[in-house]
Order: C-alpha cells, then structure tokens, then sequence
C-alpha cells in the first residue's frame, strides 16, 4: 500500500467514524434525516446562549400620605348688637324695619326673639309682656295717629302707620312663615327680590279691660299708627296659620315693631 493510498483509507475510517458516532448520537435521541443522510437534532437540545435574567428593580418607596389636621368646628356666629340703633334695620319692599321690637322707651329688645314690651294705643307707657299687671289703664286713648310724644320707638324710627303694614303683607313682594328662633315662635317675613327678612315674636296681648296676658307664643299683634274708629286702631296680627291686618280697641297692650323716619 503506497502512501497516498494510506491516507486515502485513513481519511476514509475518520468519516465512517464520524458517520457512525452521528447515528450513535441520532439513535439516542431518536432523531434521523428522513434522506437517511445526517440526523437532525431536536429543536429542544439546541443550545442557545442563556440570557441572564434582569435584576429586578427595587419599587420606589411610597410617600407617607401627610398628616391632615382636623378642620375645627367653626365657633357659633353672635353679631354684636350695632352701638347706633339706626343700624338695626333691614328694607322690606321698600320699607325699613327694625329687627327688635321695641322694650323699654327709647330702647330696643336685645334680641329678636325678644318680646319687648306691650304698648297700649298712643300710650308711652310699657307693660310686661309675662306674668301679671297691676294699674291698668282701661280708659280709650285719644288722638287720630299715634303722636310722635307718645312713640316709644328710640330715635329715628317710629311705630308704622297702616299703608306700611299692608307692604309687610303683600304677599306678591312678602313670603311669610310660621317659625321658631330659639326656641320663641313667631313669623317670619321675607323680601322676596332682596332676601332680607325680619322675624316677629308670637308675645300674644294684654287683654283691653283688665291687662291679662292672653295667647303668648300663639298669636302676635303689633300696632300701626292709624286709627280705624274712634276706639280702635289697625294693626298687624298673625298665627301659625295666617298674616293679615285686623282693627282692635286702643286701650288693648300690643307689642311694637318700629319702622325707620
């Protein structure tokens, strides 16, 4: 055997080697060419590069929610009373009424709620508007109006004549409700372009003969200036049900709601 015969047949092992260590391999995982040729490997047991998995990333830490301060209860809401009485005063279809009925003389009630004091027709002289008199003076007064020495409105107002209870009353201008404030009922009148309103206390009335107190937180009766007959004048009175003008003897007590000069 000459050399290049040699090499030839080696070359010719190494291939049937390589053939036969390629079956050996096919046959383990059985997979072969289906020419007979070179098995075909399994897509599974190629091996890729592995891709390192990626480090995961630390979530941000979350802001701690602020710390929200309770809001405190906002502390009840007392106007002071105005020093200048002109001040205590609101326009009702064009007229200006004082939000306190009249008390002592020259004085206004504190509070709206407040009763005030009782007034007989043209008289200057108060009465309690609770508990009992004595001395009542069951004699008519006289006069055609309410004259300006015996109003006991304080300095500019005076006790409203007829023409401005009935604006009070117009209910085309005036809503009016039967209502509590603090407890005390009464009625409350409302502009109805404006929204300003005044709340009268039900004090009920002195009885014309004798003085006894009569219906106090059912009825209210507030005096107007002008006369209707000789015994009577007009005045404003209402319930719980109803607000309307009526005529009653002057001796009789009733309560005050003045309107600005």
């Amino acid at each position: 055997m000459n050399i290049k015969q040699k090499s030839k047949d080696m070359k010719q092992n190494l291939r049937t080697t390589i053939l036969l260590a390629a079956f050996i391999a096919a046959a383990s995982v059985g997979g072969y060419a289906q020419d007979g040729t070179l098995p075909v490997i399994p897509p599974a047991l190629k091996q890729t590069p592995s891709t390192p998995a990626p480090k995961p990333v630390k979530p941000a830490a979350k802001p701690k929610p602020a710390q929200v301060q309770p809001t405190p209860a906002p502390a009840p809401y007392n106007p002071p009373a105005p020093a200048n009485p002109s001040e205590r005063g609101v326009v009702i279809n064009g007229v200006k009424w004082a939000t306190c009925n009249v008390a002592a003389p020259g004085a206004f009630a504190n509070k709206p709620e407040d009763a005030g004091k009782f007034y007989q027709w043209n008289r200057k002289k108060a009465w309690a508007t609770t508990g009992n008199v004595t001395g009542w003076d069951s004699s008519t007064p006289t006069g055609t109006s309410w004259e300006k020495a015996n109003d006991p409105s304080p300095a500019g107002w005076r006790v409203p004549d007829f023409d401005e209870i009935k604006k009070l009353l117009d209910a085309n201008r005036v809503s009016s409700i039967w209502t509590t404030l603090n407890g005390v009922n009464g009625r409350k009148f409302t502009d109805k372009t404006t929204g300003n309103s005044i709340f009268l206390p039900a004090a009920g009335r002195r009885y014309y003969s004798d003085g006894a107190l009569y219906y106090a937180g059912t009825y209210g009766n507030y005096w107007s200036s002008t006369q209707s007959i000789s015994d009577d004048a007009y005045y404003l009175g209402f319930g719980s049900g109803y607000a309307d003008w009526y005529y009653y003897y002057r001796d009789g007590g009733f309560t005050v709601r003045s309107v600005a000069e």
